[in-house]
């Protein structure tokens, strides 16, 4: 008996991981047609969720994903303050704010913030046929 999973039951793993809806993950792994219940869609993706090649994937895959998100977060974090201190031993304090920005930003303390305008055009009777 094989252990690997079919092309569909590794699509299904990586939308599920991706999506987080395993319904969802479903109807994108294995193309559901627009009249199938949504009933019938929840009882195959649950199944299918549940089988135990299929979960030890999404769980492979579930690892994977927080291991690279965490790696990336700290890697950046160090080198953004490693990049604080060489400025801030070159005497460069332009330096050490950017770095200090960039810093809050990776953390999400920090959000650019963008002025929208709008406005209203008022149209008179006597203008109404332009």
């Amino acid at each position: 008996m094989s252990t690997a999973l079919t092309a569909k039951q590794e699509a299904f793993c990586l939308a599920y991981v991706e999506k987080g809806n395993a319904s969802e993950a479903y109807r994108l792994a294995y193309d559901v047609g627009e009249n199938t219940k949504p009933e019938t869609v929840w009882r195959k993706a649950s199944a299918l969720a549940t089988d135990g090649k299929v979960s030890a994937r999404v769980e492979e895959l579930k690892g994977q994903a927080a291991t690279r998100l965490m790696v990336t977060i700290e890697s950046l974090t160090t080198e953004l303050d490693e990049a604080r201190k060489v400025a801030k031993e070159t005497l460069n304090p332009a330096a050490m704010t950017g770095a200090t920005m960039g810093k809050a930003k990776l953390h999400g303390l920090l959000v650019d913030k963008q002025e929208v305008r709008s406005f209203t055009v008022i149209i008179s009777g006597d203008d109404a046929d332009l």
